[in-house]
């Protein structure tokens, strides 16, 4: 695919207008994500109106929850069309295969991406936090290996854990991306950053990007840029 078709545009606002508002700015864009916030606020009309424009969207809910209702959940996700769901990989294996059998019995089975661990977390906040004291890395690795094991297609995580999860789990084994920043750019929240060529460069499949747009006084400008980016970078590297 070409480059540019590796970008998931984090719609990243306050309503459907707001967000249908943005898109002409970016006329070349495929993949669109729609997170907890436009979610919760539109209801599953933004998932039918979206794919009704012509775009692919990755229903961001990051569901966690026992495994007969994670998989309610997910005939009821997949019936709406999304072309990717995700889970917190810290579910457990039951939870994350009873998402799967559910997407299997969908006329169109979505990609399900298991959530590793955010990009905001450190392994400070990984040890002090959240009570686990293996390297940051391994855990990763870890949550790869039991979504897999589970049926998934692949995993959100930082671009610096591609590489590792390419080698372990085979070229194939999708990564998804957020905490993509320009180079010198503000990371906010983020702490695993990279840029959009560094994230191709480690293997990354999809790159989320969301404020580095979506906040830009001249969205297309930084468009046009990050394509420049990816288009010298060459696609995805073993």
């Amino acid at each position: 695919m070409k480059p540019t078709e590796c970008i998931i545009l984090a719609l990243d606002f306050p309503g459907k207008k707001e967000a249908f508002d943005f898109l002409p700015h970016l006329p070349e864009l495929s993949w669109v994500k729609v997170g907890m916030e436009l979610f919760y606020r539109e209801g599953p009309g933004i998932v039918y109106d979206l794919k009704n424009a012509g775009y692919k969207v990755f229903l961001d809910l990051k569901l966690h929850d026992i495994p007969n209702t994670v998989g309610r959940a997910t005939r009821v996700l997949a019936g709406l069309g999304a072309d990717m769901l995700n889970y917190h990989a810290a579910g457990g294996s039951a939870m994350l295969a009873a998402a799967a059998e559910a997407a299997l019995r969908s006329p169109r089975p979505p990609l399900l991406i298991g959530v590793t661990q955010l990009t905001s977390t450190t392994q400070k906040v990984l040890e002090e936090e959240i009570g686990v004291y293996q390297p940051l890395e391994q855990v990763v690795l870890h949550y790869a290996r039991l979504v897999k094991a589970a049926g998934f297609q692949g995993v959100v995580c930082s671009a610096q854990e591609t590489p590792l999860l390419k080698r372990e789990l085979g070229r194939d084994f999708l990564t998804v991306t957020p905490g993509i920043r320009l180079a010198g750019e503000e990371t906010q929240d983020q702490r695993r950053v990279t840029t959009p060529a560094e994230a191709l460069a480690f293997g990354s499949d999809y790159l989320v990007i969301g404020r580095t747009l979506t906040r830009a006084k001249d969205p297309a400008q930084v468009w046009e840029s990050i394509k420049s980016e990816l288009n010298k970078t060459g696609g995805n590297q073993p």
